[in-house]
């Protein structure tokens, strides 16, 4: 499976698209765009949005390479849920792996199924 980057360079490439002309057309610069084509950085929700948008491809389709956690949905089910916050907290305080987490977010959304 291509990761987030290598499909980005991939598209970027089938439109004809420099790494200048794309970063010029979502308002970024460069070497930023450079390193999100090499993983060293992803974009920001905007951005993301703009590069589905000139890349001519869902948005969903690109999120779903992304590998790191959906912060947003992390918050907003910890401002929903103090239990969940309070877990999250402890989690990411003891500086778990990202599979770790998942698996403990994934437990803590059964028990909140299973009630």
């Amino acid at each position: 499976m291509k990761t987030f980057g290598e499909t980005i360079r991939e598209l970027r490439q089938a439109r004809d698209l420099s790494l200048r002309d794309l970063a010029k057309v979502l308002d970024v610069s460069a070497p930023f765009l450079s390193d999100i084509e090499l993983g060293r950085r992803y974009p920001s929700e905007d951005v993301l949005t703009k590069l589905a948008k000139a890349l001519r491809t869902p948005v969903e389709e690109l999120r779903a390479l992304d590998p790191r956690p959906p912060v947003e949905d992390l918050r907003r089910r910890g401002a929903l849920d103090p239990q969940f916050a309070v877990a999250l907290r402890r989690l990411v305080g003891d500086k778990v792996s990202g599979e770790a987490l998942s698996k403990a977010l994934e437990e803590i959304a059964k028990k909140k199924g299973g009630k």
